[in-house]
């Protein structure tokens, strides 16, 4: 998005330390609000055999959060911890393979992570938080087959970051491969259009609904310039930044989409 600041160096590192300590000043919250919302979807999904696709899937994050007896703020402390720092990245996964296994949820489900970040993708498969990782970018190129084929179990997709990268063409070729009954619940920001992919997501029978006077803190801004683009994006898009963007930090947007 156009006066924002980009992240990119810390997007795919060998392991999330440097995201985590890069983003704790800036108070990133979004997966914490998410934690509840999809933990809910996923029991109204009522579907004993529901594997979840995660859209921009990152490290992991929301599998973290969705599957495990932790917070967001267990997450940033585990991974900003001196001791955490000291490790080599094969130690670090070593050690996370016990710290996630030991609190591993009774109701866990499958978790499918989706993301061109193949570092991150390979921290969070190793250390167990993702069943399996696609690296396609469905924006330029088309499922691979394994991809393809995973998409036959999927029965949720989620989205906390990254909609400001993705289009209808990633939704499109995604529920192209579904053969199962797909629920969608994305997180935009504000300053984001979802209209278009919740047109091309009614194509595939999906209603989508949102509260517009229910907002979702994702960070604070990191210069007044992206507070002034951010303001200015809301405005355009008809929306009143009064007391969200203009108190200084991005807001989301929940877009839940059902049959």
């Amino acid at each position: 998005m156009q006066g924002m600041t980009s992240f990119d160096d810390i997007y795919d590192s060998p392991d999330p330390r440097a995201y985590f300590t890069r983003l704790a000043p800036l108070s990133y919250e979004i997966p914490h609000h998410a934690q509840a919302v999809f933990r809910r979807t996923v029991a109204e999904r009522a579907d004993p055999h529901l594997t979840v696709l995660d859209l921009c899937c990152s490290y992991g994050i929301n599998a973290a959060l969705l599957n495990h007896d932790l917070t967001l703020a267990d997450l940033y402390a585990h991974y900003t911890a001196p001791g955490t720092r000291r490790l080599t990245t094969s130690e670090l996964i070593a050690y996370d393979k016990e710290f996630y296994a030991s609190r591993r949820r009774p109701d866990a489900v499958r978790v499918l992570g989706l993301d061109i970040a193949r570092s991150a993708l390979d921290y969070a498969h190793a250390v167990g938080l993702l069943d399996g990782v696609h690296a396609d970018n469905l924006e330029a190129h088309s499922p691979t087959p394994a991809l393809s084929a995973a998409m036959a179990d999927v029965g949720l997709i989620t989205l906390t970051g990254g909609g400001s990268f993705l289009s209808r063409r990633t939704f499109a070729a995604l529920l192209e491969c579904a053969r199962r009954p797909v629920w969608v619940s994305a997180f935009i920001l504000r300053t984001m259009p979802y209209a278009p992919i919740a047109s091309c997501l009614a194509g595939f029978g999906l209603t989508t609904r949102t509260d517009p006077d229910r907002t979702y803190p994702q960070r604070t801004f990191t210069a007044p310039q992206e507070r002034r683009a951010a303001v200015s994006a809301v405005r355009l898009a008809g929306l009143d930044p009064t007391g969200r963007e203009t108190d200084g930090s991005y807001h989301a947007a929940l877009y839940e989409s059902r049959p």
